[in-house]
Parts: structure tokens; sequence; C-alpha cells
């Protein structure tokens, strides 16, 4: 049939042209963009996917660089520790030069003093300086904040390394202690005595945590002398005596299962009866026993100390205490946001005590006691002083152990795993959303030549009404 109003043909290749131009588009755009989902109508199920995808690498790459400058903030914090833990070796030594009173002069050891004194005010400057982007770090304002609850009194020391707190930013601490530290303990009844002296000649080793000494002794020494001749040299053994109604108690000075103390007769006259009497030839003291919020804690003589993936502690408590102890942690730390998500379990808390000399050392005292007129000075007491210079070299190298295993076991893996996820899900979204070259090329080429042939389709199509006017002539 021959029409004119109605050009079938003409609609056919039209509708056939206008699908071509689309693909040709479509294949345009893609190879212009090198992406295949441009917008929600290429794939609605890949475009949801795939911002899915980009949400999680934006995360992924700020998580990585939040470690990044985590691992600067601690490098940061290690170097100026590094300074405190050289001056404070210098203060060591001073310390123990000082103590050769016999072949110094007085004019020494006031030089070494004031030298000490020079060392005390580095290490308080250093702790008000250090900072990382205006942030101080040393000066104790990013150490754990405590509330004091029961018991808290009998603590003489604590360090919180790392704590997961709540919504409201704390964490209670309860401490139930099952068994108190304990001293190692010998005793020498009354009866190795006649009215409170030695029966026969005794010649006793006497050896502890500390060292050990030999004893000579006649007969007829009275056990109060004995009891002093030993505590003339408890600082080299460790242990100390007492008598009470002629019963000559040996104990330790330490708590703890390291705390011990060796007993040997070594000779006694024939009319002796201090082996005899003797409770026992050794005995060692005992760690405390006691559990954090539930999980058992590691003893060490009167301190114990647990490390958990919420919790970090150190505590000591009093010499034998036995009382339970309760705090509250109500934020503070450093905290460090180490994971995609922002939630408790991939982020980090450490604390940084300070280490002004106020603060430096331990159960011994403070590092401040050794300027000038302090307690512990060169001039009152060297000995108290190198106690204390050694808990405070003990301090700062644990948080600089720390900081370090906080560094390599934590950052630099977390670096690394994240680091493989950004290469994964950039690989997922990469499939979802760009467009492959070779697939988009052969497209294009494909519309290209069924544009051209729906174009001359077309215009052929155009011209069938005119045949009808042929019918006409």
């Amino acid at each position: 049939m021959s029409r004119i109003n109605t050009n079938i043909s003409s609609m056919v290749a039209q509708k056939n042209l206008a699908k071509s131009n689309s693909q040709l588009q479509t294949s345009l755009n893609r190879l212009s963009t090198g992406l295949r989902v441009n917008s929600g109508k290429d794939d609605p199920a890949g475009l949801i996917s795939s911002e899915l995808l980009r949400r999680d690498i934006t995360a992924v790459g700020k998580a990585i660089k939040n470690s990044e400058r985590a691992g600067q903030f601690i490098a940061t914090a290690d170097s100026a520790l590094s300074q405190v833990s050289s001056l404070l070796n210098d203060v060591r030594g001073l310390v123990t030069e000082s103590a050769n009173s016999g072949a110094l002069s007085d004019e020494q050891i006031a030089a070494n003093q004031l030298q000490i004194d020079s060392s005390l005010e580095a290490i308080d400057r250093i702790a008000k300086t250090t900072n990382f982007q205006g942030k101080r770090m040393l000066d104790g304002s990013m150490d754990f904040q405590v509330t004091a609850g029961n018991g808290f009194g009998t603590v003489s020391d604590y360090v919180i390394n790392q704590a997961t707190l709540d919504s409201n930013d704390e964490m209670d601490v309860n401490i139930a202690i099952a068994n108190a530290a304990e001293v190692a303990e010998l005793t020498v009844a009354a009866n190795a005595f006649t009215n409170g002296a030695l029966n026969d000649d005794l010649v006793l080793k006497l050896g502890g945590k500390d060292g050990a000494e030999v004893f000579t002794f006649d007969a007829g020494a009275d056990v109060d002398d004995i009891a002093a001749a030993i505590n003339l040299v408890t600082d080299s053994t460790g242990i100390e005596a007492s008598v009470a109604n002629n019963v000559l108690t040996l104990e330790s000075t330490a708590y703890g299962s390291k705390a011990y103390i060796d007993a040997e007769v070594i000779s006694e006259g024939g009319s002796g009866t201090f082996a005899t009497n003797l409770s026992a030839t050794r005995d060692e003291g005992a760690d405390i026993v006691a559990t954090v919020n539930g999980v058992q804690a590691v003893g060490d003589g009167n301190n114990l100390s647990i490390n958990t993936s919420t919790l970090g502690l150190s505590l000591t408590v009093d010499d034998g205490s036995s009382t339970a102890v309760a705090f509250t942690i109500n934020g503070g730390g450093a905290k460090f946001q180490l994971g995609a998500d922002v939630v408790g379990n991939q982020q980090a808390r450490m604390g940084l005590k300070s280490v002004f000399s106020g603060s430096l050392g331990g159960s011994e005292g403070r590092l401040y006691e050794l300027k000038s007129g302090g307690a512990k000075s060169l001039e009152n007491d060297p000995n108290g002083a190198s106690k204390v210079v050694d808990q405070a070299i003990v301090r700062v190298a644990e948080l600089r152990g720390r900081l370090g295993a906080f560094q390599k076991t934590t950052i630099e893996s977390n670096i690394s795993a994240l680091s493989d996820l950004s290469v994964n899900l950039s690989e997922a979204e990469s499939s979802i959303r760009d467009a492959d070259f070779a697939v988009e090329s052969a497209n294009l080429t494909r519309a290209q030549v069924l544009v051209s042939a729906g174009t001359q389709v077309l215009s052929i199509a155009t011209q069938n009404p005119q045949n009808a006017l042929q019918l006409l002539r």
C-alpha cells in the first residue's frame, strides 16, 4: 500500500536512529569520563554499592593519615624522653661519684650538687616545653584523670597506660585483693640463747635479694648485738633483724616472691643450739594476689599490673595492704582515632604521665627531693637519692618502651592493614564504576556504524510517500 499521511517506515527508522544515537552518546560519555556509571540510570544498584565503597575508601584514607600523625606524635614524645633519660643517667653518675666522700672534697660534692640541680631544671624545662601542634605532651596534661574511691588512700603509686572509656568518658576500676604481699621471714627461737646470749661460737651466712654476708659471733654474744650486726649491712643484704622476748626474727626488706632469706650455719660450737632452733634455712616472700575488674592481675611484691584490650595499668599499694581499692577514670589521655569508624574499639587512648621532677620517682620518693637542701640531696641522703633516681630511670624507660611498642605494633601494623584494605576497596569500587575501554571502544564503533546506517535508511524512508505521486501522473 502507498500512504502519504503516515510514513511507518520513517517512524521505524527514526526510532532505531534515536536508539543508536543514545548508545553513541552513552559510549562517548563513558569514554570521556572513564566511568561506566555516571548517573543513577546507568546502574542503580551499582551506583549504591559504588557510593558506599567510596565512603569506606575516604574513611580508611583518613584513618591512615590519623595513624601517620599518631606516629609523629609518639616520635616527638620519644625524642624528648630520650633527653630526659640521658639527664637522669648523668644524675645517677653524680650520685654514685659523690658517695665516694672519703676521696672527694666538700667543694667537689657541692659542685656535683649544682650539676644535679641544673639537670633537674633541664628535666622540668623539657616537661614544660615539649609539645605537638600546641599541645603539651609531658607535663601531665595528657595523663588520665582519676577520681579516688574507697581504699584509694592505700595506693602509693599508679600508672594508667591505656584505657577504653565509655560514652561518658568514664571507666570504673575495682581492685579486690585476695592475698596481701608478704616478706620472707625466718625466726630463731629463744631456746637458741641462754639469758639472751649465744651458747657457743657461731659462723652464720645470710643471703638475701641484695647480697650475702658472713657473720662471726663468739659464745656469749647478746641476741641484741647479733641483730644490730645484721642490721648494719641491711642495705647490702636486704635483710633486717629484730628481737622480741629473746626471739630473733629475720625479715626481708622487700616484699614478694623475689625476696628471700637464706640462712646457713657454717660452723657452731658443740654446745651451740642456734641451728636447731632456726625455723628454716630458706624462706621466700609472696606476691600480691588481686583482680582488677574481675581479671586476674600480675603480682610483683606490692605491685599489681594488668594489660587487656580495654585497660592497662600498674599500681602499687602500701606494704602488705589487703584493702580493696576503687577509683574512676574520668577522661584524659591522648586519644588516637586509628580506624575508619568512630567507635571505641577503633580508638586508642594512652596516658602520658608528667616527667616533672616533682612527679618522677616511685615508692622511694620523688626526684625533686635531690635538689639542694632536699631530703635526698647529696649532703642529706645519697643512698636514698640513688634509689629515687633508679626508680625515675625505670619509669622513663618503661614509658619509652610502651610508646615504642605502641608505635611499632599498633600504629605501623594498623597503617599496613589499612593500606591493604584501601587497595581492596578501591579495586572493588573500580570494578563497579570504572569503564572498560576495550568494551566501550567496541560499543562506540558499533554505535557509529548504526547511526550512519540509520541516517541513510531514514533518508530513504522519507522518500517513500513521493512514490505515490507517480499514480497521479
